[in-house]
């Protein structure tokens, strides 16, 4: 008998990649409930008790409801944040609070679920400085790295190491002139470095001299490596300069991602590395909520299946 228990997948409305990984759960019988936690209270709700046996009740959207206490499994995405456009910005404030705290520590806590990956989980490895701190513990190559926000240890640093990049420590979307935008990766000198340093945390490191850039797919225990080559500093600023290659990884890679992984509490990671000329494979980051399919069509790798075998919760 098939399991009747439905999967929860949270993210925003628009969302290729849940779509395609929806579609499979649905060829194979697999019921789905999917929701935005952004909808909340419009156009979802929730009514859950909580009891000696964990979280019980329902959520419902206008075309689904699930059992709390009957999740196989949560596959959480990108969804839309709370708002409250009608209320006063203090009353807005104090209504996006309790939906933060409220149905979020209601959907971290269903009982007997699988997490990919757990909503806290994520916090916890979003968190730049964190992730490379547990990359050199796990046993991978980083490039040397500075946070500061200290414009003589940033010019420092740079004498030191260069050349020298900057990045942001988290790359949330922002609006210029209407546009959205985001900030690029690259070259700094020390005679970019100004009294504005002084104004937040920033993040420094050494320019690895790369030929090649390596995504690294994670889900469950399968590692999809993908070499991309591009000639570019920053290959996510120009999608069609991309050649793909699906590789091995060097001894001892493997089994790094997956401390890391544990480390973390994921189940889920795109790891990004910097490929040099002797083959060295670069730890520059893990994004446990990064995309990951559009590399399948370039490649073959069957990473969709993967997903939705781990969401099944195949053996």
């Amino acid at each position: 008998m098939s399991d009747p228990r439905p999967v929860l997948v949270v993210t925003c409305l628009n969302d290729p990649t849940a779509d395609v990984v929806i579609t499979e759960l649905h060829g194979r019988d697999v019921p789905v409930v999917r929701l935005d936690s952004g909808d909340f209270p419009a156009s979802l709700s929730v009514a859950a008790e909580i009891t000696e046996h964990g979280i019980q009740g329902r959520i419902s959207t206008p075309s689904r409801t699930a059992d709390l206490a009957n999740i196989r499994s949560l596959y959480y995405r990108r969804p839309s944040g709370f708002a409250f456009p009608h209320l006063r910005e203090p009353d807005a404030r104090f209504a996006t609070t309790q939906a933060r705290y409220g149905l979020g520590g209601v959907l971290a806590s269903l009982p007997g679920c699988r997490y990919v990956n757990h909503p806290h989980r994520i916090g916890d490895a979003e968190f730049k400085p964190s992730g490379l701190a547990a990359a050199v513990n796990v046993g991978f190559d980083v490039p040397p790295t500075l946070v500061t926000s200290s414009p003589a240890a940033a010019r420092t640093f740079i004498k030191r190491y260069a050349p020298v990049i900057y990045k942001p420590v988290h790359n949330p979307v922002y609006l210029v002139d209407g546009v959205s935008s985001v900030v690029k990766v690259a070259e700094v000198a020390i005679d970019d470095i100004d009294d504005r340093v002084a104004g937040t945390a920033h993040l420094f490191q050494q320019m690895v001299a790369k030929t090649a850039d390596v995504r690294v797919t994670v889900i469950g225990s399968t590692a999809f490596c993908v070499r991309i080559d591009s000639g570019l500093l920053d290959w996510r600023t120009d999608y069609s300069r991309l050649r793909y290659t699906p590789i091995e990884p060097p001894p001892g890679i493997e089994s790094a991602l997956h401390r890391y992984l544990d480390h973390f509490g994921l189940l889920f990671g795109a790891f990004d590395f910097a490929l040099d000329a002797d083959g060295r494979w670069w730890f520059l980051e893990c994004n446990p909520s990064g995309q990951w399919y559009w590399m399948e069509p370039e490649t073959g790798l069957p990473m969709c299946a993967a997903l939705a075998d781990l969401l099944e919760r195949k053996p």
